[in-house]
């Protein structure tokens, strides 16, 4: 009869050679590899939706974010201080190929960034085998959750944080004498960068949770630091908002504290499962 695994071990059929582990990791890159190629080839197909309807929708007065912004604005009695009716800029291309080579790089973009729940699976099955079973278990929604977290990021960017900073850096002047005339290469960068770098700065339960697992982290710790976190989460907000309505600060500065807070629930987890393990 066939003696059973303790849950604490990893399985003894995945152990390999350092260049076996190189193979399958390889096989692993080339998977993600071939469905960023077909989501890129997809996103540059799907040319008008891409860039008429994505990325050039934060440039569109009629945007989501603004009609909601202005509703609010009156609703709390600050009448139109929050309605935005100009975007103080238009588009240049300055190069011949500029459009061309524009249309392959947001093709890259936009398949990179389908690609990320794809990608964190492979991850996630490269690692797979090295974990124990109850390791397994504890591991089981990381992607899901990775990916719903990156997606929020993704939203909370492209819908709030980069229609308030194309606004303000659109209608800034040092002087009424010199216009905007914004690069469309500039524009889309914006987007990514602010889209992309929000997504990334959702992943902070994720990180959290490893950490935790080990006691690198613990609440105890993050509870200590708690104002230090919120202090530095007002001037991330006032970096990343160049407009200088408290309100728009606010709006961006909440879910980055309620992000915290549940890092701090996601570590006491960790703790607490890791206390009736010692048990």
């Amino acid at each position: 009869m066939k003696r059973s695994k303790p849950l604490d071990q990893p399985d003894a059929d995945a152990e390999m050679s350092f260049l076996e582990h190189l193979e399958v990791l390889r096989w692993h890159l080339i998977r993600t590899v071939l469905v960023l190629i077909v989501f890129t080839i997809l996103a540059f197909i799907l040319k008008s939706f891409v860039f008429d309807t994505v990325f050039l929708g934060p440039y569109d007065l009629n945007f989501w974010t603004y009609k909601k912004l202005c509703a609010l604005s009156n609703t709390l009695g600050f009448g139109d201080a929050l309605c935005i009716n100009d975007l103080g800029f238009e588009f240049a291309n300055m190069a011949m190929a500029g459009q061309f080579m524009l249309h392959i790089r947001v093709s890259l973009i936009a398949g990179l960034i389908l690609t990320v729940p794809y990608a964190l699976w492979e991850f996630w099955r490269f690692f797979k085998p090295a974990l124990s079973v109850k390791e397994r278990r504890g591991t089981q929604g990381i992607v899901l959750s990775g990916t719903f977290l990156f997606m929020i990021g993704l939203l909370f960017g492209y819908y709030l944080i980069a229609p308030i900073t194309i606004h303000f850096l659109g209608t800034y002047r040092v002087s009424s004498q010199v216009q905007n005339l914004i690069s469309i290469k500039d524009y889309i960068s914006t987007i990514a960068m602010t889209c992309f770098s929000m997504a990334l700065v959702f992943e902070l339960p994720i990180v959290v949770y490893f950490l935790s697992v080990p006691g690198i982290l613990t609440p105890t710790i993050m509870r200590k630091y708690r104002k230090h976190a919120v202090l530095v989460i007002v001037v991330i907000a006032a970096i990343i908002t160049p407009s200088t309505d408290v309100l728009s600060q606010l709006l961006v500065s909440l879910p980055f504290m309620f992000l915290y807070e549940l890092s701090i629930f996601v570590s006491k987890f960790v703790s607490n499962k890791n206390k009736k393990q010692l048990t």
